[in-house]
């Protein structure tokens, strides 16, 4: 039988559930073993140090792959073939005896464990996982159910290496230009400007990167009485007037990869999750919460994942063209020269703020997905030893996650509202270009 993913009939539904086996655990039809598997995921992407622009594009891949296999199990979602810039229909031979959940976590291990360096990880968290399906499914059905999930695999890993990824490997790296009021490296690693060519990289569904290009930054100045200094001020001051709840929102959305801890002459780093995970893994408890069954859950990660990558590319474009100073170093060279930022400054320049794009842009999605108001309880970072917080709604989240970076000494003022600006045009564009269904899950609820 020939399907191609544009076009699925209700009769290839039918028969692809006929093989429905008659014990398998719950956690199969509703959306949990992927969510396992993106938490999985999460857990590579911390120990493998893959920078907030590069995770993205790791988690949307797997998610990508997992929903084309939805899209052949159920007619109401649409491929995203055909929608994603460069994203090529494809025709598969498909038989009768196959089981869709399985094909859709294969296909999601098998492009994830390609995109990143402890492969063994994901292969031995698959390999548990296959267990339950191999004793309850008959063999034809198992077989038919990986090849299926390896073919969709195949097919996405492909249209991966058409991203510019692999060649902007060897890009140069960013020069520092020695102007004044342009970036340096910070303390205490003083790291290279990480992914100064992102903007190169194919986004998804925007039209370039530069498609949603924010007003520039505030001029450069050390005049006390200007508005450049003002704003760094606000930054100090801040800092000297915080309160212990905007402490705790500075922590919580930290979401620093690689955090360098210096004590005495021993430097060590801390690895925590990228805020796109921290998303990812609001998604999956949207997901939950909304009790979603595994195509649903499957439809929320692909469009959460895709969301983020274009924002991503979307606000690097803008960093490395403005290649702003960060506030601590502005602060320590004219205002302070013992200041030090609540949180650790990361590696690139400071405008715009990426958490304010890719928070509200990904806020942006949910709320599309799931309906507002949406309350929720947000335990992402439990793992990483904070508490969990709650938020009525995604852009609720959103909002705290954008400010949060004022709080923490990241970001000026105007890198979080140009910054949410852009989140929100590029989140708007996505339900534009991009349909995964006639109706939203919060409408067909």
């Amino acid at each position: 039988m020939r399907i191609q993913l544009s076009i699925v009939s209700f009769t290839f539904l039918i028969m692809g559930w006929a093989c429905q086996p008659k014990e398998m655990d719950e956690r199969v039809y509703t959306g949990d073993l992927l969510i396992d598997a993106n938490e999985q995921l999460t857990q590579v992407i911390v120990h493998d140090i893959f920078s907030p622009p590069v995770a993205s594009r790791i988690y949307a891949y797997p998610s990508i792959a997992a929903y084309e296999v939805a899209a052949m199990a159920d007619p109401s979602l649409q491929s995203l073939a055909g929608q994603l810039n460069g994203f090529e229909e494809k025709t598969y031979d498909v038989p009768e005896d196959v089981f869709y959940p399985l094909a859709a976590l294969t296909a999601y291990y098998q492009v994830a464990t390609a995109l990143v360096f402890s492969e063994d990880q994901l292969e031995n968290h698959q390999k548990e996982l296959l267990k339950s399906f191999r004793s309850a499914l008959s063999t034809k059905a198992y077989s038919n159910s990986i090849d299926l999930g390896k073919e969709v695999a195949a097919h996405v890993l492909d249209y991966s290496k058409g991203d510019n990824y692999h060649q902007s490997r060897s890009f140069e790296k960013y020069g520092l230009t020695g102007i004044e009021g342009t970036w340096q490296p910070t303390p205490p690693a003083y790291m290279e400007g990480i992914e100064p060519h992102w903007n190169k990289i194919r986004p998804f569904f925007l039209d370039s990167a530069a498609q949603f290009k924010s007003t520039p930054p505030t001029a450069y100045s050390k005049d006390p009485e200007s508005q450049f200094y003002k704003e760094a001020y606000e930054v100090f001051n801040v800092h000297q007037t915080m309160t212990d709840e905007q402490k705790d929102i500075a922590f919580f959305w930290d979401c620093n990869p690689y955090k360098m801890n210096i004590k005495g002459h021993v430097m060590f780093a801390e690895k925590k999750i990228t805020p796109g995970g921290h998303w990812m893994g609001i998604a999956g408890i949207a997901a939950k919460k909304a009790q979603l069954d595994w195509k649903g859950t499957a439809e929320a990660m692909a469009y959460t994942a895709i969301t983020l990558m274009d924002g991503f590319i979307a606000c690097w474009d803008e960093k490395y063209r403005s290649v702003l100073v960060r506030p601590e170093t502005f602060i320590n060279q004219h205002i302070d020269e013992d200041w030090v930022p609540l949180l650790q400054t990361p590696p690139f320049p400071e405008y715009t703020s990426g958490h304010s794009v890719i928070s509200t842009a990904a806020a942006n999605t949910l709320t599309h997905l799931f309906g507002e108001p949406f309350e929720f309880v947000d335990s992402t970072e439990v793992a990483y030893g904070l508490p969990t917080r709650t938020f009525p709604s995604f852009r609720a989240a959103a909002e705290e996650a954008a400010i949060s970076r004022l709080y923490g000494g990241i970001h000026y003022r105007p890198a979080i509202t140009e910054g949410t600006k852009k989140g929100q045009k590029v989140g708007d564009h996505l339900l534009v270009k991009v349909k995964t269904r006639q109706e939203n899950l919060a409408e067909s609820r």
